[in-house]
């Protein structure tokens, strides 16, 4: 694992976490998890688990399992399920030639040359993504593997740990446009309990930024919006990669994208959406959310973004 170079994003729901993702989705020299890449396991348990499903989360493998039995601990719904019932995913209209069974063959060959251990698994279920996925629009360039968990920044120092050549990218969205489009949601959060997932989120970006300073980077979703190649080259750069042309459009295996949904609830990734989304609200919701993350407004200067 010590050649395994690897990137993670994280990011509270709705936070610009996809649209992200999918920004760097064409860059040559990475290999971008197609999906949420939900590497967690059922046997995560923590003071956390109350407040994020674990499929976010960092894996937890049991001691006397198997390396079949390892793969198959790790949830990676959206994956799963569009390889294995297309027809019920939200991503069935676009074209994924990809085996999960072949996948986890590729996983157990990688595991019986390395062994079983957190960072072998982890580093074998996204070479082994890879592997498997026939249309898969290579260069011949890639050197990271990236992928994006929603709030995995509470879990950055395992990570850090296991990867000396891994990083953590996360994504902090003004709270008012986050709430306004998880708001959206089938069975939405409350606000208080959003925005004690979107205050976590922050508290531990900005503590782990001060322990791993050259390896955990924050940007903003309204920088990202506003200048995708800047912002996301900055963040290349520090990882020894190039900017590249397409950090200018999100895309998906290298396509274009009119919108980000339904990878994420933002549709339009633009600052005018950003702020509208945001004005959706009533004037108490705005105000009981100003009260609720005033600590980090003037950290990620949104103290003015609604004027």
């Amino acid at each position: 694992m010590q050649d395994f170079k690897f990137l993670m994003l994280g990011a509270m729901y709705e936070n610009g976490g996809n649209t992200t993702h999918r920004f760097l989705d064409g860059h040559p020299q990475m290999f971008v998890y197609p999906f949420e890449s939900q590497i967690g396991t059922k046997l995560v348990s923590d003071r956390m688990s109350s407040v994020f499903p674990v499929k976010y989360r960092y894996p937890v493998f049991s001691l006397d399992a198997t390396p079949y039995q390892d793969y198959k601990a790790i949830i990676d719904e959206e994956g799963k399920v569009r390889a294995r019932t297309p027809h019920v995913s939200k991503f069935r209209h676009i074209e994924f030639d990809f085996n999960d069974d072949e996948r986890c063959e590729i996983y157990q060959k990688y595991i019986q040359e390395t062994g079983r251990s957190r960072a072998n698994n982890v580093a074998a279920f996204f070479k082994s993504t890879f592997d498997a996925w026939k249309d898969y629009n290579r260069t011949g360039k890639e050197q990271f593997y990236v992928g994006y968990s929603p709030i995995f920044v509470v879990d950055a120092p395992k990570l850090l740990e296991d990867f000396p050549n891994g990083h953590i990218l996360h994504v902090v969205r003004n709270p008012w446009s986050a709430y306004a489009d998880t708001k959206k949601r089938p069975v939405p959060h409350s606000l208080a309990d959003y925005m004690l997932g979107w205050t976590l989120n922050q508290y531990y970006a900005l503590l782990y930024q001060e322990k791993y300073r050259d390896r955990l980077h924050i940007v903003r979703a309204e920088d990202v919006m506003q200048d995708p190649y800047n912002t996301l080259g900055k963040v290349c750069e520090k990882l020894g990669l190039e900017p590249a042309d397409s950090l200018k459009i999100p895309s998906w295996n290298g396509k274009p994208l009119e919108e980000v949904y339904p990878w994420g609830t933002i549709r339009k990734a633009t600052p005018e959406a950003n702020l509208a989304t945001a004005k959706e609200l009533s004037t108490e919701e705005i105000e009981e959310i100003r009260l609720r993350t005033r600590q980090y407004l003037e950290v990620f200067n949104y103290h003015d973004f609604l004027g």
